[in-house]
């Protein structure tokens, strides 16, 4: 099942992504239907965990057979991101490729090698940016806008100190997330990764979030990135140093992850400053990212 949030009159609204394209509104859906639904925001519609799965999974069904067609919202109701605005930071994973790690020890002439532990670090929610929305760029701040494309998991259900066992009871689904990087300035902060990371429109989002029993491997699933049509990066999520349960445990260790926290996964090489020479983004660029079995997450750079 896709889930989206688009806006309606300037109101953001949870939809289920019908066959066709069509978008249900599923709040709407389930006042028609009578179901009991908590859905003023994807944040609480994902609160519910697998009982709201249940009444959705009954909804899209009515709604594909025409049922529903009062609960639809206009075609062109443009997507925000899935979760608008975050509660938390988005969790971020650095170095979690191999030939990433390889192009950036090339690029910086020194060894990085792979840790024994994951990397985090956080992009804040003023970062995320929706679908075809701009990826802003300050040309007095950075001159080295780079991209990144990532495989995020959408928490679903809270815990702490959670087995590897037991990682995927609580993960609810799967989205795109561009991990736009200023260089200089993550250089700039001795190597640290936030402020490099979290410049406004540094963290494009979506389109959907795709749940968890609708994707077949997570680790199975094509991952690739364009500029202006060009391929930049391609690769499998199969070639993750750390997977997604290992993520999850280390992630939490100590520490609560909830309901609709982020998890970017890391990204596979091709990053623009590892080319030589380097490729930045610059203004009017069009960036594709794109993963088997979730879509594809189009936005603009624009200059600020």
């Amino acid at each position: 099942m896709r889930l989206a949030t688009v806006s309606v009159e300037g109101h953001a609204v949870c939809v289920a992504i019908l066959n066709d394209g069509g978008k249900l509104d599923v709040l709407r859906a389930a006042q028609v239907l009578g179901e009991a639904l908590d859905a003023g925001s994807m944040q609480h519609l994902i609160a519910g965990e697998k009982d709201t799965l249940g009444v959705l999974k009954t909804l899209v069904s009515s709604a594909e057979t025409g049922n529903l067609n009062d609960a639809l919202v206009p075609d062109d109701a443009p997507f925000l991101a899935p979760i608008p605005s975050p509660r938390k930071n988005v969790f971020c994973v650095g170095r979690n490729y191999a030939e990433h790690i390889a192009e950036g020890e090339r690029a910086q002439n020194q060894k990085i090698g792979v840790t024994e532990h994951p990397v985090f670090f956080t992009k804040p929610p003023t970062s995320i940016v929706a679908p075809e929305a701009d990826i802003l760029i300050f040309p007095s701040v950075s001159q080295a806008i780079d991209y990144e494309v990532e495989l995020a998991v959408v928490i679903g259900k809270p815990g702490r100190n959670i087995a590897k066992a037991d990682a995927y009871d609580h993960v609810y689904g799967y989205t795109i997330l561009n991990d736009i990087t200023a260089r200089d300035i993550q250089r700039r902060h001795g190597g640290q990764y936030f402020k490099g990371k979290g410049l406004d429109g540094s963290c494009p989002l979506g389109p959907f979030i795709v749940t968890a029993d609708t994707i077949s491997d997570p680790h199975a699933l094509s991952i690739g990135l364009t500029v202006n049509g060009e391929q930049r990066q391609n690769g499998s999520t199969s070639d993750m140093i750390f997977d997604i349960p290992t993520l999850i445990a280390s992630l939490s260790e100590g520490m609560t992850l909830e309901p609709g926290d982020v998890i970017a996964t890391g990204t596979p090489s091709g990053v623009g400053y590892a080319m030589d020479p380097p490729q930045f983004l610059k203004d009017g660029d069009t960036v594709v990212c794109e993963i088997s079995e979730i879509g594809t997450l189009r936005n603009t750079v624009r200059v600020v």
